[in-house]
C-alpha cells in the first residue's frame, strides 16, 4: 500500500519562514534545475516561473543567460519580499519582474510566454491539476512546459530515509519541513495521470532523482 498523500499549507506565510526557506541550501538543487532546463530547451523569449519562492532559479537562469526576462510570481508576500532582495542583491532587476500572482487563476493573457516553468509549487496544492491547467493556458503554441517537484515515496521509511540523507545536517525545523514536504508530494504516477488529462504522454513525465520527479514536454 502506498503512502498516503498528507496536504501542508498551500502558502508559506511569516516572515521567519521565508528566510528559514531562503537559508536552506538550494544551490545544488537550483543548478540542476537550470542545467537540465537549457539542455531540454534553450529560452529565446520571456519565461514564466510559477511559485518562484525567493527566486533563486531565475537569478541562476539570468545570470547565466543575460538575453532572458523571467516573470515570476508566488502567492505568499513574504517569499516575495525575500525575492526582491535577492533580485536586487544579484543586480538582475532588469530581467527579472516578481508579481504576487495566484499560480491556479492569472490574469495573464492566453498563450503569452513560450517557456513556463515551475520548481516545487504542486505538491503545496491540494489541486495541482488547476494549476498544470493554468500553465498549459499561458504558454504559446510550440512553447514548452518544464516543471519539477518532490516525489511521494513508498513509505514512511523511504521518507525518513531521504530526510537522513539530504537534510541531516540542518535544523530539526528544516528536517520536518522537508518531511512534511515529501508526505504532500505527488507520486510519479499521480502526475502522470493529471498530464494525460491535458493530452501530454504520460512519458513526459519522468523520475528524475531519488526524490524529484520532470514533467518536460513541448505544447
Amino acid at each position: 500500500m502506498s503512502l498516503k498523500r498528507t496536504l501542508e499549507s498551500e502558502v508559506m506565510e511569516g516572515i521567519d519562514e521565508a528566510a528559514t526557506y531562503d537559508d536552506m541550501d538550494h544551490s545544488t538543487v537550483n543548478r540542476q534545475f537550470v542545467d537540465d532546463l537549457l539542455a531540454f530547451h534553450e529560452p529565446t523569449e520571456e519565461v514564466f516561473d510559477i511559485g518562484t519562492g525567493t527566486a533563486r532559479i531565475p537569478i541562476e537562469l539570468c545570470r547565466r543567460r543575460e538575453d532572458l526576462r523571467v516573470v515570476a510570481v508566488d502567492l505568499s508576500v513574504e517569499m516575495l519580499d525575500v525575492a526582491r532582495l535577492n533580485v536586487e542583491v544579484a543586480q538582475l532587476m532588469d530581467q527579472i519582474q516578481l508579481d504576487r500572482v495566484d499560480a491556479k487563476a492569472t490574469d495573464y493573457e492566453a498563450a503569452r510566454f513560450e517557456t513556463v516553468i515551475s520548481n516545487s509549487l504542486l505538491h503545496h496544492l491540494p489541486k495541482p491539476d488547476i494549476a498544470v491547467r493554468e500553465a498549459i493556458r499561458l504558454t504559446s503554441a510550440n512553447g514548452h512546459l518544464f516543471f519539477r517537484d518532490l516525489m511521494r515515496p513508498n513509505s514512511d521509511r523511504d521518507v525518513e530515509r531521504l530526510v537522513a540523507t539530504y537534510a541531516k545536517d540542518e535544523s530539526d525545523h528544516v528536517q520536518q519541513l522537508f518531511h512534511d514536504s515529501l508526505h504532500a508530494a505527488l507520486t510519479l504516477d499521480e502526475m502522470r495521470e493529471i498530464v494525460c488529462r491535458h493530452g501530454f504522454a504520460d512519458t513526459t513525465v519522468q523520475a528524475s532523482s531519488d526524490r524529484h520527479w520532470t514533467w518536460a514536454t513541448m505544447k
